[in-house]
């Protein structure tokens, strides 16, 4: 039986904690960032939670 490969797209975006949440960046934080405000480039720093109806077809594009 052939192994499952995991989606090469999916895996440079998304990363599974331990407890087993979906973890991916924030849209906007890529370039022209001498144009955003500070406040809204701070905001955008942080990784956040995938929402769950998106992290169940993420972790079946990781493989898990």
């Amino acid at each position: 039986m052939p192994k499952n490969k995991t989606h090469s797209g999916a895996k440079k975006r998304f990363w599974i904690t331990g407890a087993g949440k979906v973890m991916r960046r924030r849209a906007h934080r890529n370039h022209y960032l001498e144009h955003k405000p500070s406040t809204l480039t701070r905001r955008l720093n942080n990784e956040v939670v995938l929402s769950p109806a998106d992290a169940k077809r993420a972790k079946k594009l990781l493989g898990q």
